[in-house]
């Protein structure tokens, strides 16, 4: 019998999804023996080379206050004076495309993450990407040959285009499906038991 999958939609820049991260870890923990989990990427921001505008530099920096307040989730503000903001997501995403072929999709992730929250590097830009890449143990000329090439760019466009089809509200997305049966499941951002629970009486 086919195990249930639960996807789990997300952009590696998205600040909800880095509130989130120590909630779902434990729900993903929790959850492994009885569904397969399968992370899709969402894709907040097309590449773009223009500074972002002051005042969406402003939104963000409410809602990552608004996020730490109430979650608790620890920001770096220090990014927004030593970075160059982008609202481009799309490098960050391609470059966990290329770190998933080599079974690193999680360790990007978090590599990102923390690159972006805690250590004020930007996510944009391709130099910290690479940085990155290297620190998880991949190979630096191989990952900026793939991030650079037609074949990634398009897995990412598919991939968007697949995760948008179903049924999500933003990022993250959890979306339980089962027998050709597609639910959302609702996230709590402090308790993983609501969400496994729910989960649970699905499958």
């Amino acid at each position: 019998m086919l195990k249930a999958q639960l996807y789990y939609i997300y952009d590696p820049m998205c600040s909800w999804c880095w509130g989130y991260a120590p909630t779902w870890h434990k729900l993903q923990k929790e959850l492994k023996p009885h569904v397969d989990i399968i992370y899709g990427l969402g894709g907040l921001a097309k590449d773009c080379n223009v500074i972002m505008p002051t005042e969406m530099q402003d939104f963000l920096q409410q809602t990552w206050r608004k996020i730490s307040q109430q979650l608790g989730t620890q920001f770096n503000f220090d990014f927004w004076q030593h970075c160059k903001p982008r609202r481009s997501t799309y490098p960050a995403c391609r470059a966990v495309i290329v770190a998933r072929a080599f079974g690193k999709e999680q360790a990007m992730l978090t590599a990102i993450q923390h690159a972006y929250y805690l250590l004020a590097k930007n996510p944009s830009d391709i130099d910290t990407l690479l940085e990155l890449a290297v620190e998880i143990g991949l190979d630096g000329d191989v990952f900026l040959q793939q991030i650079n090439c037609q074949q990634v760019n398009d897995a990412l466009k598919n991939e968007i285009t697949k995760m948008r089809d179903l049924p999500i509200n933003g990022f993250p997305s959890l979306v339980l499906v089962k027998d050709n049966s597609f639910n959302t499941i609702a996230i709590d951002y402090k308790d993983w038991r609501k969400s496994y629970e729910l989960i649970l009486s699905k499958i």
